[in-house]
C-alpha cells in the first residue's frame, strides 16, 4: 500500500506545486489522477519516486518512508517502484529484449549490466512478460522500429520486470490513437489485478479514466478537490476541477457533423430517384 501524508512541494521560485496532499492507494487499485495542466499531477508522481524532491511530508510504501531515505537506501527502494513514461524512455538502438532487461539494472552489478549478462531466470521472466503484453515475437526487433503502442508495451514489460509493489504511469496514452489507448489502459488494469499492484495513472483523458480506473482523484492548484468513484464524476465536479465548460457534451457530440447538402445536390438526388 502507498500512503502519502501532508506532502508539500515548494520550488525555489516560491511556486507551490503541492499543498499538503494526503492520499492512500491500496494494493490492486488503479487510481487515475486528473486535473488541468499545472495542477501538480506530474509533480506528485515524481515526488513519490523522488525524481522531484518533496519539501516536506511523508511517502509510505508499505512500511518505508521514501521521503526520508538517503541515496543508497533510495536506490534500493526504487527497485519496487515501476515507472511508465509518456515518451516511453526506451533506448532506440537497443532491441526490445535489451530494453525490457534494463528493468533489472537495479539488481545486477556494474559489469553484468555493462555486458548485459543477466541471470537465466530473469531472461525467462522477460520472455514471459513480452508474451503477456503481446510482443512475444518481437524480442530482437529494435526499439526504433516499433509503433507507439508497441513501445508503450515494452515500457510496461520493463517496469514489471522490476517486480514492483507500486506502478507510476505518466500520461501513457498521450501519443496514441483511441483504440491503442484503450488497449494500453486495459492491459495496465489487468496487470494491476494479476499482480496486486498499487497503480497511479496521470492522465488527461477523463473519458478513459472513467472507463478503466477504479478510483479518480482530481487535483487543482496542488490540492485534492475530488476523490471518489468514476460514476460520481459529475459535471459539477468536473467544473470544480477544470473550470467552466459544457461537460454534458459527449465524445460522440464532439465528432464532426456530416456536411450540409446543398439544394443542387438534393435536386440531383431527386432527379436520379425518379
Amino acid at each position: 500500500m502507498l500512503r502519502i501524508e501532508s506532502l508539500v512541494k515548494k520550488y525555489p521560485t516560491g511556486d507551490i506545486a503541492l499543498q499538503g496532499v494526503n492520499l492512500e492507494v491500496p494494493d490492486g487499485q488503479v487510481m487515475a489522477l486528473i486535473g488541468p495542466s499545472g495542477a501538480g499531477k506530474s509533480t506528485l508522481i515524481r515526488c513519490i519516486n523522488r525524481l522531484v524532491e518533496p519539501t516536506s511530508g511523508h511517502i509510505w510504501l508499505n512500511k518505508q518512508d521514501l521521503a526520508q531515505l538517503k541515496a543508497a537506501q533510495l536506490r534500493r527502494a526504487r527497485r519496487k517502484i515501476g515507472m511508465i513514461f509518456q515518451e516511453y524512455a526506451l533506448v532506440e538502438r537497443l532491441t526490445v529484449m535489451e530494453n525490457v532487461l534494463s528493468g533489472q539494472l537495479g539488481y545486477v552489478n556494474f559489469w553484468q549490466s555493462w555486458f548485459r549478462r543477466f541471470p537465466q531466470h530473469t531472461i525467462d521472466e522477460a520472455f514471459r512478460l513480452l508474451e503477456r503484453v503481446g510482443l512475444g515475437s518481437f524480442p530482437d526487433k529494435r526499439a526504433d522500429a516499433l509503433s507507439g503502442g508497441q513501445r508503450q508495451r515494452v515500457g510496461i514489460a520493463r517496469a514489471l520486470l522490476q517486480n514492483p509493489d507500486l506502478l507510476l504511469v505518466d500520461e501513457p496514452t498521450a501519443s496514441l490513437d483511441p483504440k491503442t489507448s484503450r488497449q494500453i489502459m486495459r492491459l495496465i488494469c489487468e496487470l494491476a489485478q494479476e499482480r496486486q499492484l498499487s497503480v497511479i495513472v496521470n492522465i488527461h483523458d477523463v473519458l478513459l479514466a472513467q472507463m478503466f480506473a477504479q478510483r479518480i482523484v482530481g487535483l487543482q492548484s496542488g490540492e485534492i478537490v475530488y476523490d471518489g468513484s468514476p460514476d460520481s464524476l459529475t459535471s459539477d465536479v468536473l467544473t470544480n476541477i477544470y473550470g467552466e465548460e459544457d461537460w454534458a457534451v459527449t465524445s460522440e457530440d464532439d465528432q464532426e457533423p456530416e456536411p450540409t447538402k446543398s439544394p443542387a445536390y438534393e435536386a440531383m438526388v431527386q432527379e436520379v430517384q425518379r
